[in-house]
Formats: C-alpha cells, structure tokens, sequence
C-alpha cells in the first residue's frame, strides 16, 4: 500500500472531505465521556502520559513538574475538539491545535474558553499552515488512517519541525487481526465507534510508516502497541502492535 509521494512536494492534499463530514458530525458529542468518542476519552490518558514523558526525555524536563512543558510549541494535526491540546496546555505548552472541521474547532474554542485556557485553534489543514511555522512537537494521533495520502500528509508534518523536534505519530497497523479487533469488534460487535470510522485498507503498518518517515528524514526512536485489558478496563502500553501503535520519530 505504500506511494511514492516525493517528499518535496508540500502542496499535495491529504484532506479527504468525506473523513472530514463524518467527524463533524460526531463534534457535539467530543467532550461526553460516555458518548461515541468514549473510547477516545477511555486511551487518552495513555495517549497523554506517552507524549508526555518522550517530550520530557527528549528536552531534558522534569515529568513530574506541572509545568514540564513549558517553553515548547506544540502542534495538534487533527485536534478535533480539543482532548490533547487542553492537558498539554495546563503543562504549559504552547498548543495550536488545527482541524479541517468548523464545528470541531467551534466546540474546541467554547470548551477551551470555558476551562479559561489559551490554545490557538484554527480550522485549517496541516497544507494550509505557513511553512514558515516550526514546532518542538508535531502530533498526529489516530490521523494517518483517515488521510488521502499519508506520504504527502507526512511530509508537511516534517516541514513543520523544528530541528532537534519530535514527532509522534499513533494509528493501526494492516492486518487481519487488526480487521478483527479494530472494525469488526470494535465498530459492529461492541460498538464502541459508529460504523464506518475506520476503513482497513486505510491502516498504516509500521514498516510503511517508518518508510514514510524516512523519506523525510525522521527516524523512530521509540514505539510501542496500544492493547486493551477488559478485565482492568484500561488500555496500556504493549510490545503487541499488531492494532494500535504509537511512534515517536526524531531528525535524523
């Protein structure tokens, strides 16, 4: 499934309108934990911590400082309404958060100007920002999947770092386990997403994503699976990245 997107061309799109409607519609429900983004809320804390502690180890802060993030600009691909961008705002960083999606980011700005925090929110794609911008930190978490191009979409991401930055990337590997566990179960056996979110041809396995990064210049330096325990309810860290998976990805 892999392209051969060059990697110095930062024009071609990676929007797909159709992705773009379907989380949309979706926007009213982001902040109910017990609404169809549950199971975003329910792996966010992995999702934070994770982040979290590789930007920690690589810029030298203290993790358990309320502020370990202090100083560092952050970029949010696909922030939809805003479950990153709140906490690392609280840890200090700078975060702008983007989303092709208007009502994602009107309920981003209302829930962000309610919690009393600063995050500069713009209803653009990674394509449109100034490619001047650079960020200590590029985010794209569960966004490859759902991208036209995921080498055009990288790319740009990587035009965005600054040197010395670091990029995580998190979506599902290409398989048939991966069939059974992130469709199958996940949107038509325990509905935790509506049918429809994920399509399986659209994964990204990790020697495709590390080919992708690589085109860029950027090497992974830490990865890990994302697996669920039904028994504790929780979603933890795994050397299993047959479904989900995390990379973290430096300069090379």
């Amino acid at each position: 499934m892999t392209t051969t997107t060059n990697p110095q061309d930062a024009s071609a799109s990676s929007v797909d309108a159709a992705e773009i409607a379907k989380f949309s519609r979706l926007s009213d429900e982001w902040w109910d934990p017990k609404g169809k983004m549950a199971p975003l809320h329910k792996i966010n804390p992995l999702r934070l911590s994770y982040i979290r502690d590789a930007a920690c180890r690589k810029f030298e802060r203290n993790v358990k400082s309320l502020n370990s993030l202090a100083g560092l600009r952050m970029l949010d691909i696909g922030c939809g309404a805003g479950l990153l961008c709140e906490p690392f705002a609280r840890l200090g960083a700078e975060v702008i958060g983007v989303d092709p999606s208007a009502t994602n980011i009107s309920v981003a700005k209302l829930h962000a100007e309610r919690a009393q925090l600063s995050i500069d929110y713009r209803c653009t794609t990674v394509e449109e920002l100034d490619p001047l911008e650079r960020f200590d930190i590029v985010l794209a978490m569960e966004v490859v999947e759902h991208v036209v191009d995921v080498g055009a979409f990288l790319n740009r991401c990587a035009l965005l770092l600054k040197p010395g930055g670091l990029m995580v990337v998190s979506t599902l590997n290409r398989n048939w386990k991966s069939f059974a566990l992130g469709i199958l179960a996940a949107e038509y056996v325990l509905r935790w997403l509506p049918r429809g979110t994920h399509q399986w041809d659209k994964f990204v396995t990790p020697a495709e994503l590390t080919q992708y990064l690589a085109r860029n210049k950027l090497a992974i330096t830490e990865q890990s699976g994302v697996t669920y325990n039904p028994l504790a309810d929780r979603w933890g860290l795994s050397p299993d990245m047959d479904v989900n998976y995390m990379v973290v990805a430096e300069g090379i």
